[in-house]
């Protein structure tokens, strides 16, 4: 039996990386999806891929203020209906205390937490009508974050917040589930170039150092996505207002390796 038959499924910056693996796995178990993103080569060759019967896209930034209605009508208008958002679209870019400027910390803000809140609120009628959820994709940066993702971090913070709050309110009222997922690190596309632009080694994600992944290699994109078919599906029954860490250590209290002397600091 297929976990997303007959449902109609919007995710955001789904062209790439996780949300393209997210949009694999959902059509995978029946599911409808429209897609969002920026590349719209990209767009289209996913639509393709995922057949015309199953997907199609809308390339717009969602933080446009008439991005959150054409996206929900674009879903309409395709497959008749919408059953779940996920927010996976977010701007992911370096800045620490001296060089987060305010213009800058406003644009990550509004993709990675101010769009969401707009999806959500366009998309709710539709979402309770159909008892549907959302499923917001955060970061486990989010807990405190790194020195040099300081906005990001913030920013994915004030998600995993908006995800607890509305989690509760609008299974309260209107029946929707709102649930997050928080990655570790996770090998896309995007981390792959940004790591090479980075002056690392072309296949630097073959030799991880322990300390950052025990298991000496990062997350694949389906991994996550084989956790968020759960989230959407109806086999989590009333879970709602949680968020899931996909970590391969824990956040706090983390046991160092013996080998571990400081000397990596």
């Amino acid at each position: 039996m297929m976990r997303l038959k007959n449902k109609v499924i919007l995710i955001t910056g789904s062209y790439t990386g996780i949300g393209k693996a997210i949009a694999r796995a959902c059509v995978k178990e029946g599911a409808k999806v429209i897609l969002n993103g920026l590349d719209e080569e990209a767009g289209e060759a996913l639509v393709q891929e995922l057949g015309i019967e199953n997907a199609d896209k809308l390339t717009i930034d969602i933080t446009k203020n008439d991005a959150p209605q054409l996206l929900l009508e674009k879903a309409i208008q395709k497959f008749g209906k919408l059953v779940a958002l996920v927010n996976n679209a977010a701007m992911i870019a370096s800045s620490n205390i001296t060089n987060t400027e305010s213009d800058f910390f406003h644009e990550v803000l509004g993709v990675n937490a101010v769009a969401p809140l707009a999806l959500i609120k366009a998309c709710l009628p539709q979402l309770s009508n159909n008892k549907g959820n959302v499923l917001n994709i955060g970061s486990i940066n989010a807990w405190g974050g790194e020195p040099d993702l300081l906005a990001y971090s913030i920013s994915k913070g004030a998600l995993m917040t908006l995800t607890r709050n509305l989690g509760d309110s609008l299974f309260r009222d209107y029946r929707v589930r709102v649930n997050q997922i928080n990655p570790g690190w996770v090998l896309t596309e995007k981390e792959i170039l940004i790591k090479k632009n980075q002056g690392m080694k072309a296949d630097w994600y073959t030799d991880i150092p322990d300390i950052f992944a025990p298991s000496k290699r990062i997350f694949a994109p389906e991994e996550i996505a084989a956790a968020a078919l759960f989230l959407l599906s109806d086999e989590c029954g009333p879970v709602s207002s949680q968020v899931m860490d996909l970590e391969q250590f824990p956040l706090i209290g983390r046991n160092l390796p013996k080998s571990w002397d400081g000397s990596h600091l």
